[in-house]
């Protein structure tokens, strides 16, 4: 019995150490991740993340020390389950001789193995496994008086994103309650016990204050910078990665001022500089001060408690930490509750009392470092002399960079990348195999949805940096010191502002920001012969790689649905600051979807949007168009690279990048090595669910995605054979599986989905031959 005691007593010390903590958090939370598949990580690039870290952590030890003492399970099991050719590997060996080294703790490799499976993502296994070695390799080779110089997962994500084959996902964990506060309750767990919960308040802290004052500036709504906080990558940086205890300073004081300077550098270069991954980058470029600072606020050194003690400074925490932490905690359940209170590129105006509406939108986005095209067209209704479009533009556009675009170039974009619908047939299972060829392939519709003016713009704070005329339009480019002067300025030259404008322009004003503004030319419209508007497109250099979408809100009649066509020389894109999903594809519904599809991908949307809170943006397609690929199945024609030209992609010609209509008649436009990669995006917002502009990242992911539903038409007849028999079994299993596809996708009645099987060739009654036709047979 004491034998039990000493062993419980001992089991229970070991856990007060907060590594254990922290494992079992992250672990939780990667757990978590793989099984609802919804912020990103899978298993394999996670399994290779952490293996990476544990064998590096072993190969290292084993280099530096020869006395054995311990057994380590997690690698030597790896070498003893029977497969020669695996223990027979040099650096499994060299791990093994590791696990066998003195003092060999492999707790601190599996949190920087866990937190690397969380944050990164990379376009071949090699990332993850690459990024682990660097990172753990950091601890050995990088040491000022036995403190490691860089966080070695901070370390790790950082060289690797130099390399353009790795990524961050910030948007992709999303905002819900559930996940943010399961990583603050974990968080303030871990460092109650590490004794560091101080610079992860005073991280916090700062960064809030700043999102406020920024907001306050401004005079941007308080939802903006609520959603900004509502990230759990944010909160995994803040309490797993900036509170490593060997790699902040050993005087409270000292890391309170180090994390308001992390929080501080990372404001800027996210904000004034555009760098999306600015939080691990603040933090690699101020780790080598915390050895200085270490040298003027001398403090007691950290070190892991031992097993059967608590650490001093746990003791010493000041009183008003904990109940900060409780509060924080509380403050961070309560955020993502909030809903936000106030998100087409711009906003349409109006002469007079004329209605206009702005539904849907279709934006074309094309982006090469920097240099961005981006090609507007809308559901506008009404009359083209009461027409404007206003703009937010980071630059002052030069002429040669507004062009007219065809209509039918964005159509064709749109048909090529809409979601589909296959069919295939099956053959006579008496036949000798069983077999499906493809049939017709249908695309979903385009979803339903959602003067003495001139001269007082001086007065007004107002500039007209350029005035220009581009085929029916006429456009001018104007900045302003005050929203209230550009306010004005517009409604005397008889533009209608919708009410709520005039706090949206001041935060655009304030950001530096340009104004685009286009009206029809009703003379040349007419002598042009053009019935319909075509759209306008804009290019620019800009760091901005985002969507200005709160101006559309602010004249809206309810949601607004938006397809984001985004053609990037790299990737595959995603948002940084909403969570974007694929949507549903590859699911067999039955035969009557032929012609309800329109119905159907339209109720399928409708429902994932309700279900999701309209809080996401949804991939429905992801293709490299390298030398044309074709697509599997097609729905529409391929754009070519003329097509690609004009809709903004312009990288593999940059000798024709201000050329002429004529001169591009008369181009040669070839595949390239290195054509657009596509990527449709579809969003549907409104001012309480989007608050911010859309902003974006480009990834080196170039694998292919599309939204696509099968048909598969049953083979019905007099069975003559076994195989036969076995089939029509299987096909009332079968046609339920489709009917509750269907049901779930769309949330249709399942009684009448049931019905509309039974009257397009798929009853529920199909039975196999009896005996005695079997014995006629």
């Amino acid at each position: 019995m004491p034998s039990f005691r000493i062993a419980a007593s001992a089991v229970a010390a070991e856990f007060r150490d907060a590594r254990f903590w922290q494992i079992a958090a992250l672990g939780s939370l990667l757990g978590w991740n793989i099984a609802t598949l919804s912020l990103g990580a899978s298993i394999v690039p996670s399994l290779v993340a952490i293996l990476a870290a544990l064998c590096t952590q072993a190969i290292a030890t084993a280099a530096g020390q020869s006395r054995p003492s311990q057994v380590c399970l997690p690698i030597m099991s790896l070498s003893s389950i029977g497969f020669a050719r695996f223990r027979a590997n040099p650096i499994v060996a060299l791990a093994t001789q590791g696990c066998l080294a003195k003092k060999l703790d492999l707790r601190s490799p599996l949190i920087t193995g866990f937190s690397l499976a969380l944050l990164i993502r990379g376009d071949a296994l090699w990332v993850p496994a690459l990024a682990a070695v660097l990172a753990i390799g950091s601890k050995f080779i990088f040491k000022i008086r036995g403190k490691h110089l860089w966080n070695p997962a901070a370390f790790g994500i950082f060289l690797l994103l130099q390399t353009g084959h790795a990524w961050v996902s910030p948007g992709q964990w999303g905002s819900s309650t559930f996940i943010v506060t399961l990583i603050v309750f974990a968080g303030i767990l871990v460092l109650s016990r590490a004794a560091r919960l101080d610079i992860a308040l005073a991280f916090l802290g700062t960064h809030v204050a700043l999102l406020l004052l920024r907001a306050a500036w401004l005079g941007d709504p308080l939802p903006i910078p609520v959603h900004q906080v509502q990230n759990g990558a944010l909160l995994l940086f803040a309490f797993f990665m900036i509170t490593d205890p060997r790699t902040t300073p050993d005087n409270r004081w000292a890391r309170i001022g180090f994390a308001i300077a992390v929080a501080g550098l990372a404001h800027w270069l996210l904000f004034f500089e555009q760098l999306r991954p600015a939080l691990y980058v603040a933090l690699v470029g101020l780790a080598p001060f915390v050895a200085l600072l270490d040298y003027l606020f001398p403090a007691t050194a950290f070190s892991w408690r031992p097993a059967t003690e608590l650490p001093a400074m746990t003791q010493t925490l000041p009183r008003f930490v904990r109940p900060a932490a409780i509060l924080l905690a509380a403050a961070g359940a309560f955020a993502t509750a909030i809903s936000p209170a106030v998100a087409f590129c711009g906003f349409y105006v109006a002469q007079a009392d004329t209605k206009l509406f702005n539904k849907s939108s279709k934006v074309v986005l094309a982006w090469d470092a920097g240099q961005a095209s981006v090609t507007m067209a809308s559901d506008y209704e009404g009359d083209p002399k009461e027409f404007a479009l206003v703009v937010p533009v980071p630059t002052v556009v030069a002429e040669d960079d507004i062009r007219v675009v065809d209509n039918h170039l964005i159509d064709k974009l749109d048909a090529y990348s809409a979601p589909r619908l296959t069919e295939y047939f099956d053959t006579d299972p008496c036949a000798p195999a069983i077999m499906y060829r493809s049939g017709v392939v249908l695309s979903a519709p385009p979803p339903m949805t959602a003067s003495a003016g001139m001269a007082r713009a001086d007065s007004l704070g107002v500039t007209i940096e350029a005035r220009y005329a581009v085929g029916v339009y006429d456009i001018l480019i104007l900045s302003a010191k005050e929203s209230d002067g550009l306010v004005t300025w517009l409604t005397s030259n008889n533009y209608k502002i919708p009410d709520g404008a005039e706090d949206v322009l001041g935060s655009y004003i304030k950001q530096g920001m340009h104004f685009f503004v286009a009206k029809v030319n009703l003379d040349r419209q007419q002598a042009a012969g053009e019935h319909f508007l075509r759209p306008l497109q804009v290019s620019y250099a800009s760091k901005k790689f985002m969507l200005p979408i709160r101006l559309g809100t602010v004249n809206a009649q309810g949601p607004q649905d938006m397809i984001v066509f985004i053609l990037s020389r790299k990737g595959r894109v995603e948002t940084t600051n909403y969570q974007t999903v694929k949507m549903a594809s590859g699911l067999d519904v039955p035969l009557f979807a032929k012609n309800e599809f329109g119905a159907l991908y339209k109720a399928a949307y409708d429902k994932t949007v309700a279900d999701d809170g309209m809080t996401k943006i949804y991939e429905e397609y992801a293709w490299d168009m390298h030398g044309y690929m074709p697509c599997d199945p097609c729905s529409a024609a391929v754009p070519d690279s003329t097509d690609l030209f004009a809709l903004g992609a312009r990288w593999h010609y940059p000798e024709l990048l201000h050329a002429g209509a004529e001169q591009l008649k008369s181009a040669r436009f070839q595949p390239m090595q290195d054509d657009a990669y596509l990527t449709r995006l579809h969003v549907r917002y409104s001012a309480d669910h989007f608050p911010e502009d859309l902003a974006f990242t480009e990834t080196s992911d170039r694998a292919p995605f599309q939204v696509v539903y099968k048909l598969k038409h049953p083979w019905i007849g007099a069975s003559q054979c076994r195989a036969g028999d076995a089939y029509l079994r299987t096909l009332p299993v079968r046609f339920q599986a489709e009917a509750d596809n269907l049901v779930k996708l769309t949330g249709w009645n399942a009684a009448e989905v049931h019905d509309k099987m039974q009257a397009n060739g798929q009853p529920f009654d199909i039975k196999p031959p009896g005996l005695i036709d079997r014995l006629l047979r």
